[in-house]
């Protein structure tokens, strides 16, 4: 059975092994929305709009594609990109809406259930600051109770990463908890995680207000608690990566070609 949409609220935990070690954890909440009923949701408050400026609101440009288009639309196109076939039962989209007119969304989880209310599939819709998007198409490990899946990073997200990263993924499906586990690989090593630990309150009118007073201003808390963290992580010597493209987008191709470019050009010289 799929849950109903609701606010999700607890902690992001972020853990650095190397080349320093470096952890926090931040309160927060998000809302988890089904994509089908998005202005009927958003009618709920007086607090909570769609498509237009309230202390609370749901504005289509803020995920991928023609916003002009329906979500599940676009997210059927996207998905057939990469070959993969949606399933045709509810999405849930767990991410943080625009308040008090600004949005930003490190990443936002699409849990795409079947007919029967089964977890098919998860689109893992990653942004970074300086305006680069990539969607993770995230078909879970067989075999495994938990859905697990793994991607190779292809997004820039922070200058203290490098590109050559693969990305191992753990999520619990939607309930009264909710968990989303994300770690970096490389060399066969564990280099950071992060984890989302999330409590479920039903989404009305009393529980919007609640969590607004608590967080008024949820994703301006967001981006300095994230500018923040990358002052420290500066002051502790962590050696910065710089971007190959504009965006980020693309960048461990970019630097692959990169060097397959100068070991050439270092072949053609002698």
């Amino acid at each position: 059975m799929v849950i109903e949409p609701g606010l999700f609220v607890g902690t992001l935990r972020h853990r650095r092994v190397t080349p320093v070690s470096h952890a926090f954890t931040y309160p927060l909440f998000m809302a988890l929305l089904d994509i089908d009923r998005l202005p009927a949701l958003m009618d709920v408050s007086s607090f909570t709009s769609y498509n237009r400026w309230n202390w609370a609101s749901f504005h289509e440009t803020a995920h991928t594609g023609d916003p002009r288009l329906p979500l599940r639309d676009r997210l059927v196109a996207d998905a057939s990109r990469y070959g993969i076939a949606l399933p045709d039962g509810p999405i849930l989209l767990l991410t943080h809406l625009r308040y008090l007119g600004y949005v930003f969304n490190p990443v936002s989880f699409f849990y795409c259930f079947d007919a029967a209310g089964t977890l098919q599939r998860v689109l893992a819709e990653v942004s970074n600051t300086v305006g680069g998007r990539h969607n993770y198409w995230l078909t879970p490990t067989l075999g495994s109770r938990t859905f697990r899946s793994a991607a190779p990073k292809s997004l820039y997200v922070s200058p203290f990463m490098p590109a050559d990263l693969d990305y191992a993924f753990a999520f619990s499906p939607p309930g009264p908890h909710l968990v989303a586990h994300m770690e970096t690989w490389r060399d066969g090593a564990v280099t950071f995680d992060a984890t989302l630990s999330l409590e479920r309150r039903p989404w009305s009118a009393a529980e919007i207000r609640k969590a607004l007073l608590r967080f008024p201003v949820m994703t301006a808390s967001v981006i300095a608690g994230i500018h923040w963290e990358a002052a420290r992580l500066w002051w502790k010597g962590v050696p910065v990566v710089p971007r190959a493209t504009a965006h980020g987008v693309g960048e461990r191709a970019a630097q692959e070609a990169r060097r397959h470019a100068a070991i050439t050009a270092r072949a053609m010289e002698r």
